[in-house]
Order: structure tokens, then C-alpha cells, then sequence
């Protein structure tokens, strides 16, 4: 059964599950019926049956968090996002454009946690930023004559229907 691809554990209510499962077991219920019930494979309420024999009840309770702890603590993060919107100028960097290098850079200053810069996108991510790129315009750019030639002369020479 599982879960689809994407969708992730609730670790809440898969341990509910297999409690239930528990009593389930202890009231005489067949497994094939608790599987039914609970609507997991029956293979899984054998295991479990087989875990509580050896281990009680505790043995079918969540193991708690799953996978590596974070390397920031959350006033780490926030320490970092600060830093972020202040802007590279203020950080010593001539250009106001955040690198990932610049950012692993910042991240290892601030905290003395490296990340690789391979990294880094999944924590500005958690941040809510997405990767963005500056508008290429020439320096000699007169925005006062775009202006004045989208306003006069454009709709001059636009076609007409």
C-alpha cells in the first residue's frame, strides 16, 4: 500500500494505526481481519503482531524523527535570513547579487556550519526565495526617451487594422 510518490509520512497517524491494530490483536481479532480494518497488508499486522509478542506495546510506537537532524537551529535560520535581506553590499561584496557561493560564504560566517554550495538552494528555498536573475540593460540607457518614444512614436508607426 504505502503512500504515493510525494506525499509524505504522518508519523501521527501511522503510529494510531498500528495501536489500533494492537488492540485489535489483543481483543482476538484474526489478522487478516485487523489488516481489513486498519487497511494495511497483512504481512504488516504479522510484523507488528510479532514485534508487540517481543516487545509489548512500545515496540509499535512512532521512533520519533526521521532522518538527519538539521545542521541550523531555527534562531540560526532567521540569523541567516537577516543577513540575507540586508544585501551583499553590506556583507563586503561590490554587487547587490546573492550567489549561492556568496550565500554558503555568508551561512559559515554567521553560524560556522559549511554548507556545500550545492546545498544552499534547499535553505533559501526554505525561505520562500527562488532563483532570480538581474535584467540585463546598457549603462547608456536614457529611460526618459524609451518613455517619451513608447509614448509618441510607437502608437505612430504601429500598424493599424
Amino acid at each position: 500500500m504505502g503512500n504515493p510518490a510525494g506525499v509524505k509520512r504522518n508519523f501521527d497517524v501511522l503510529e494510531k494505526r498500528r495501536l489500533k491494530a494492537f488492540k485489535l490483536l489483543n481483543a482476538g481479532v484474526p489478522q487478516a481481519e485487523v489488516a481489513r480494518q486498519v487497511g494495511v497488508h497483512r504481512q504488516s499486522v504479522s510484523r507488528w503482531a510479532q514485534a508487540a509478542k517481543l516487545k509489548g506495546k512500545a515496540a509499535l510506537l512512532k521512533a520519533g524523527r526521521a532522518g538527519r537532524l538539521p545542521r541550523l537551529s531555527a534562531t540560526q535560520k532567521e540569523q541567516i535570513k537577516t543577513a540575507l535581506l540586508q544585501g551583499p553590499e553590506a556583507h563586503g561584496y561590490s554587487t547587490a547579487l546573492w550567489t549561492i557561493g556568496r550565500v554558503a560564504a555568508l551561512i559559515e560566517q554567521q553560524t560556522g556550519c559549511q554548507y556545500h554550495p550545492g546545498h544552499v538552494w534547499r535553505l533559501l528555498r526554505s525561505f520562500g526565495w527562488s532563483s532570480q536573475r538581474p535584467t540585463g540593460r546598457a549603462l547608456e540607457r536614457d529611460e526618459k526617451a524609451i518613455a517619451r518614444w513608447k509614448k509618441q512614436d510607437w502608437p505612430r508607426i504601429k500598424k493599424k487594422p
